[in-house]
């Protein structure tokens, strides 16, 4: 009885210490966040690029063309299972760097390209969408863990939310350090999409970009960027 009674105290007083190292480390990833990423002279930045269906693919590839490749490399494109659109368009923009570089094994060496299961698809029940957003979290995680990205860059699908929360977390847990670079549609005018307006409003994005001055004026922690497109 007495065994039971002192880890039952033991539990009761570990918990606040947890919950108060969680705390300085999620104040800790706040201060941080903003900082650029560190990286050796000889090497890239591990790259991870986020891309979706209605848009979300152009606008990303847009601003994919702008990157120094030989900084942001390699690049990891993901996009959701169900779409078959946007990784051919990554795929075809990274061939076309072959005749510009010349390097045929270097160039496919430098980018992957992989799906990830959606939380909820069009239509589905929030019922049935509770176990396919775990599985949709599990899996960010492990892409995560699998890649460890130095850069992430996202505009907006829903499929960046969990693998947004998996690279926060982990940077929450020191597992490893992940910048957020999340830059809004343009077709964004007056507000936020709902993907944006939650990786704002947990501070999750380490850098957060609208491309119309009146979404800066209405959150002012956003960076106008202009028109991207």
């Amino acid at each position: 009885m007495e065994m039971g009674f002192d880890a039952f105290a033991a539990a009761c007083c570990a918990i606040p210490v947890l919950v108060s190292v969680l705390a300085v480390r999620v104040a800790y990833v706040l201060c941080r966040s903003g900082l650029p990423p560190s990286r050796s002279r000889a090497s890239g930045l591990r790259c991870l690029i986020v891309l979706g269906s209605g848009g979300h693919t152009a606008e990303m590839m847009n601003i994919v063309t702008e990157l120094q490749k030989d900084r942001f490399t390699p690049r990891y494109y993901v996009a959701a299972l169900t779409d078959n659109m946007s990784l051919p368009k990554a795929q075809v923009y990274e061939k076309s760097l072959i005749h510009v570089e010349g390097d045929r094994e270097t160039i496919i060496e430098n980018a992957e390209f992989m799906q990830i299961y959606r939380s909820r698809e069009v239509g589905q029940s929030y019922i049935t969408a509770i176990a396919t957003t775990l599985r949709a979290i599990l899996h960010a995680m492990w892409l995560i863990i699998r890649i460890r990205p130095q850069v992430i860059f996202c505009n907006g699908p829903g499929t960046c939310i969990p693998l947004c929360a998996s690279a926060f977390l982990l940077k929450v847990l020191g597992l490893g350090w992940s910048s957020i670079f999340y830059i809004e549609s343009i077709a964004r005018v007056k507000k936020l999409s709902l993907s944006g307006l939650l990786l704002y409003k947990l501070r999750m994005a380490d850098q957060f970009f609208v491309q119309w001055p009146q979404l800066q004026q209405k959150y002012p922690r956003a960076q106008y960027a202009g028109r991207l497109m």
